[in-house]
């Protein structure tokens, strides 16, 4: 039981439970963002080529018709798909850059914090010892 008592507290801390949640909201983002790249940007870029952007390849090897129609045996590097992948990549990391530098800006400044008064000279207060002194007698 001592064991299950440690791993709920250290599951329940604030940190992981922040990171599990930016995980999961990350993942959705990255989702958005994909759908994005891939209904939009994807095919304004395929205009310029005359393609779907996401499919445009180098063929190092043509490939055969089978008999169902689908090509095989080809060789090919799939760029496209490479280069959509890496606007996500961008896209996603400029976001999240705003993202941090919005909520660095809320933070609230720390202020130094105020000098502590300065009491009295070693000399100030030898004379007022000296003055206690002289009452007294």
């Amino acid at each position: 039981m001592g064991k299950l008592k440690e791993f709920k507290d250290f599951a329940m801390k604030g940190n992981l439970v922040d990171i599990a949640v930016g995980f999961v909201m990350g993942a959705a983002f990255k989702q958005v963002v994909t759908s994005f790249t891939g209904g939009i940007v994807s095919p304004l870029i395929g205009l310029i080529f005359n393609a779907d952007f996401k499919d445009l390849k180098y063929i190092a090897k043509e490939g055969v018709v089978d008999e169902t129609g689908k090509v095989v045996g080809e060789v090919a590097v799939l760029y496209g798909d490479f280069l959509t992948n890496v606007i996500d990549f961008i896209i996603v990391a400029f976001v999240m850059f705003m993202l941090v530098k919005g909520i660095n800006a809320t933070k609230k400044k720390e202020k130094p914090a105020p000098e502590a008064p300065k009491g009295p000279s070693q000399e100030e207060l030898l004379e007022q010892i000296r003055d206690l002194l002289a009452k007294q007698k």
